[in-house]
């Protein structure tokens, strides 16, 4: 049975033994093409890098990350917590996310929970041990386990791009909410990460083709038009791009 994703051969068995569970992979693997394998560091200096990440553009996460560990090096818990506050502000991080960080290293030093350790244990546990941690939610847990640690049973059912990809792929009425993805991965277990890696591919596709995706809107009343107006009202309302993120 395989358990981790660590190596290029881990990855085919684990997509090779996926479309055994469910021959519609094979499809979704026809289109959207194989998926890479980017493992990240694990630890502390793995999930400080995921947090850092969150709700800032890709150049921004990696700039401020580059500060913080080399603000701290090796970048780790004891590190972290010997920072002062203002010296952490100053390499970009926020309020949050500094308090995120620092309660995570007190846990650590505290020894309530060993990072590395949750690679051993079942994906379901893992991320409830995960999120008991200040700052840390379900989508944060499950990255860690995917990525850094290889969980090959880690499911980030609350990424929009999954949901959406999944929606697509399987031709479902609507976007699967985040409640609705635990039921549709429960077949592919003990193997959803590989069919969020399969997913994450498929989207990156699909989206390629299609372009942005457009929400529909209701189309707006005409509102009243006084005749000595010299334009016409506009008949069509805009709709609102998004662009799946």
């Amino acid at each position: 049975m395989i358990t981790h994703i660590n190596t290029e051969a881990d990855l085919d068995a684990g997509i090779a033994a996926l479309i055994a569970l469910d021959p519609r992979w094979d499809a979704v693997l026809a289109r959207g093409g194989r998926p890479p394998l980017r493992r990240r560091e694990g630890g502390y200096a793995g999930l400080a890098q995921i947090i850092v990440s969150q709700q800032v553009s890709v150049a921004s996460a990696a700039a401020i990350y580059g500060r913080l560990a080399a603000a701290c090096a090796p970048l780790d818990a004891a590190c972290v917590l010997r920072q002062r506050k203002q010296r952490l502000v100053r390499v970009g991080l926020s309020q949050a996310k500094i308090k995120t960080l620092r309660a995570i290293a007190q846990a650590i030093a505290a020894k309530h929970i060993d990072l590395d350790a949750l690679a051993d244990r079942p994906a379901d546990d893992a991320h409830a041990t995960l999120v008991q941690l200040h700052g840390i939610g379900p989508w944060t847990a499950d990255i860690y386990l995917l990525a850094c640690l290889g969980h090959a049973d880690a499911w980030p059912a609350g990424d929009l791009a999954l949901q959406e990809a999944a929606r697509v792929a399987f031709d479902l009425p609507h976007r699967p909410t985040t409640k609705e993805m635990g039921p549709l991965a429960d077949r592919w277990r003990p193997l959803r990460a590989i069919a969020a890696r399969l997913l994450w591919t498929y989207y990156r596709a699909v989206k390629s083709r299609e372009g942005v995706l457009i929400e529909a809107t209701t189309k707006p009343k005409k509102a009243a038009v006084k005749k000595s107006a010299k334009k016409p009202a506009t008949k069509r309302g805009k709709k609102r791009v998004d662009n799946g993120r």
